[in-house]
């Protein structure tokens, strides 16, 4: 009598098991460096038209509001040449970023890095960096024209190196979630476009001639405490303490508006 056994019978594969586990996700940080050098690379080629019109644009606001606005040491002077510098940054960090990741999501180029083992937080982060970087010549370009315009002092002019990258970062991430929370391509260029008006109307004027309500909505946008920042140090004696508070709070809301990206990817990969 033969009999049946219940333990299978080996193959040429060997013994029966479950799909072979995927590798281990990139980390953050190497993953953030090849999004950002791939990006870089990327936008390299349009680096030099995206300078120059970011550029020209706020020094032409620079020119236009030097006719109604005195120079010297003023809080009016201080207040253009600060907020004219930090718009080249809201031109590419919040405006362009927007048309993007607005793109990106209407011509399905979001499913290309959904497939790659990295976090979500490193495609925002690789991406805005990559953005942000092409503005630190024009800003310095435009704040060291701005201050020669308006009679300031060029001695505390670094103090704009430190206020690009919290400034970047925070209209960066709000771009980018605007870019991916808009349902349409078009709508995404059109929040873009208001972004960018914002931060022209409310970061280059003065807030002391700013109606109330109009302040507080000043002290809504990410940007305003960089330029608020970076207007101090164009004083005779800057308050050093109140420089680093301004700077504490862009570099917070900064976070917080990465940190609105990062969940907004999320949101759109996964629809």
């Amino acid at each position: 009598m033969t009999v049946l056994s219940r333990t299978p019978l080996p193959t040429a594969a060997g013994p029966a098991a479950g799909p072979a586990p995927l590798g281990p996700a990139a980390r953050l940080l190497p993953a953030l460096a090849a999004v950002y050098r791939a990006q870089l690379a990327r936008a390299r080629v349009a680096r030099i038209p995206l300078m120059f019109v970011a550029t020209f644009q706020s020094v032409g606001i620079l020119v236009m509001m030097r006719g109604v606005v005195d120079g010297g040491d003023n809080p009016s002077s201080r207040a253009v040449v600060a907020g004219s510098s930090v718009l080249v940054v809201a031109f590419v960090a919040l405006n362009l970023l927007a048309q993007y990741f607005g793109r990106l999501r209407a011509t399905g180029g979001l499913d290309h890095y959904a497939t790659l083992p990295v976090p979500p937080a490193s495609v925002v982060l690789g991406a805005a960096g990559a953005y942000a970087s092409f503005t630190v010549p024009g800003a310095l370009v435009t704040a060291g024209f701005g201050a020669w315009l308006f009679d300031l002092p060029l001695a505390h002019l670094w103090v704009l190196l430190l206020v690009v990258p919290p400034a970047g970062a925070a209209l960066s991430g709000l771009g980018a979630a605007l870019g991916l929370l808009a349902p349409k391509q078009e709508i995404a260029t059109m929040l873009g476009q208001l972004g960018m008006s914002a931060a022209l109307l409310l970061g280059v004027l003065p807030a002391s001639h700013l109606p109330q309500p109009v302040r507080v909505l000043r002290d809504l946008l990410p940007s305003s405490y960089g330029v608020d920042a970076f207007a101090r140090s164009f004083a005779a004696a800057p308050a050093w303490s109140a420089v680093l508070l301004d700077l504490a709070v862009c570099t917070v809301v900064g976070l917080l508006s990465l940190t609105l990206a990062t969940y907004a990817y999320r949101r759109a990969t996964t629809r």
